[in-house]
């Protein structure tokens, strides 16, 4: 059975013996994004039924199917093989190993690495090369079916429902009863911001599993102290979130190693959520670039060409790879800057409302902050830099006016204790399915003596054609008839024996027919 948003249920099997087990991923080169999980359709306020292609707000993230979750336990439950994505997690984020998850099992940058590190020299559950996760194989675990809890009233959580699979892991929301917010589960990646003058001490990019973003936490918080985080070390699949970007030379990009192809430029100009679905519709309508099957990108994808070693202040650029095109804007602070980017994927709220839509900051993730506090006025500031992914109103009417700029004394508008600059018009970039190409292998036959090798299907005729390529798994047959005054005597290679050759075609092969000229007594 083909998996997609009707059976999205995320499946977890249990081995019948042992602590340790072979993660079946679909990644053979590359690695394959696994889909954001969400299949309830919004407008700008609520949630809706889907719309028909032609109808206000058709083409969003639950509208389209992808590589559903799906999850294997060890038998011990200590670890969680995905098989999609070929990575392994630890389970839980229970670092002190006490069986809770508290503000105590929470650890700084410094000690995650270090904890990771330790459970690889042990061998944790017969494995050695645990690492802390980079912020692309962390972000691969992010299910937004989960509900953002900015703003709500009380500290009981029975009734939240976080951005992470908790049938396959374990997951607390912020200890409250030790000072820390509901919304205080934010998971260490080991993926610093390209731009260090950010902060003073630098920031580290995270992921928060109980409001689903992401953000560069600055790793010195304000009375000095350091920020520290829940981890969940990984293993296996080293190629995960490593892009293999091919420029077309058609205005298209090739992502190879997710068989996804991009628009090289960007829409050129910002539009709230709705506009932004339409203007892909109209994009199709044209059949831009040769094509009527773009997209708006969901978050996980629009996340995965994100480039992680390039900044606004460092590379002067977005971030992201150069093949791309990204238009230049001047931000709210006058600086010369570039754009986040709408996912056609919606932030929903505790209370079941969606008027958020996700999006990705491929420039500067600012905040307006007072800078003294005590300032009657505020500052833009890259409060979560470039890479960050948030969320914003999906129309104008949804931001917050909180003050005045400093730089121009104009309203500013922000969100949260940060003070997330909110602009409800972004930028597109258009993304659509690669149709890959099927793998092949060769099959090379030769002989001795004379005769003729065919092969079914009709691919092999010796001596016209001695080799052909197969798709994986294809099954040939090969049938050996020999010369006037010959007779077959065997095959070698991968066949043997004088009955037809029957091969599976899982890799290259090589196979020998050995005729031999048949002597008659005198």
């Amino acid at each position: 059975m083909k998996l997609n948003r009707r059976h999205l249920a995320v499946l977890i099997a249990l081995p019948l013996q042992g602590s340790s087990f072979t993660v079946a991923s679909s990644v053979s080169v590359g690695y394959a994004i696994v889909e954001t999980g969400q299949t309830q359709c919004y407008n700008a306020s609520t949630g809706i039924t889907c719309p028909a292609s032609g109808v206000a707000f058709y083409g969003q993230d639950a509208q389209f199917t992808g590589n559903a979750g799906s999850y294997t336990l060890s038998a011990n439950g200590m670890t969680v093989g995905d098989n999609v994505t070929g990575l392994t997690w630890e389970r839980s984020p229970d670092t002190n190993g006490d069986g809770s998850l508290t503000k105590a099992d929470k650890l700084t940058h410094a000690n995650a690495l270090a904890h990771c590190a330790a459970q690889a020299a042990a061998s944790y559950q017969g494995f050695n090369d645990w690492r802390l996760p980079t912020i692309k194989e962390l972000y691969s675990l992010i299910d937004f079916r989960g509900t953002d809890p900015s703003g709500y009233p009380g500290t009981r959580t029975t009734g939240l429902t976080p951005f992470i699979n908790t049938n396959a892991f374990h997951f607390a929301y912020g200890d409250t009863a030790a000072g820390e917010r509901v919304i205080d589960s934010q998971y260490a990646s080991n993926t610093l911001y390209a731009d260090p003058l950010a902060s003073l001490a630098g920031k580290l990019f995270g992921v928060n599993f109980a409001d689903g973003r992401i953000k560069g936490y600055d790793l010195t918080l304000p009375d000095g102290s350091e920020k520290t985080f829940s981890v969940q070390c990984v293993r296996g699949n080293t190629r995960y979130g490593v892009n293999a970007f091919v420029d077309n030379g058609d205005l298209t990009i090739t992502d190879n190693a997710t068989d996804l192809m991009w628009a090289q430029s960007d829409s050129g100009t910002a539009m709230n959520w709705q506009n932004a679905l339409a203007w892909v519709q109209t994009k199709n309508a044209e059949s831009h670039l040769g094509y009527t099957d773009w997209r708006m990108p969901n978050a996980k994808e629009l996340q995965g060409i994100l480039d992680y070693t390039r900044s606004p202040s460092t590379s002067n650029s977005a971030a992201i790879d150069p093949l791309f095109n990204a238009t230049a804007i001047t931000n709210e602070g006058g600086q010369a800057d570039w754009p986040w980017y709408w996912a056609s994927t919606t932030h929903a709220t505790y209370n079941g409302m969606g008027g958020s839509g996700v999006y990705v900051a491929f420039g500067r993730a600012t905040g307006w902050m007072k800078n003294p506090p005590s300032a009657s006025c505020y500052t833009l500031t890259d409060v979560h830099g470039a890479g960050a992914q948030r969320s914003d109103p999906k129309i104008s009417s949804g931001v917050v006016t909180i003050g005045t700029a400093c730089n121009n004394g104009r309203m500013v508008y922000r969100l949260g204790p940060q003070g997330d600059v909110q602009r409800s018009a972004h930028y597109v970039r258009l993304v659509r399915g690669v149709i890959p190409q099927a793998e092949t292998f060769r099959l090379l036959v030769s002989k001795t003596g004379s005769g003729t090798v065919t092969s079914l299907p009709a691919s092999i005729d010796c001596g016209a054609s001695c080799s052909a390529s197969f798709t994986r798994n294809a099954s040939v047959t090969l049938t050996a008839t020999p010369d006037s005054g010959y007779r077959f005597t065997s095959w070698s290679g991968n066949c043997s024996g004088t009955a037809a050759c029957a091969l599976t075609m899982s890799a290259d092969k090589t196979v020998l027919a050995n005729f031999r000229r048949r002597y008659h007594p005198l």
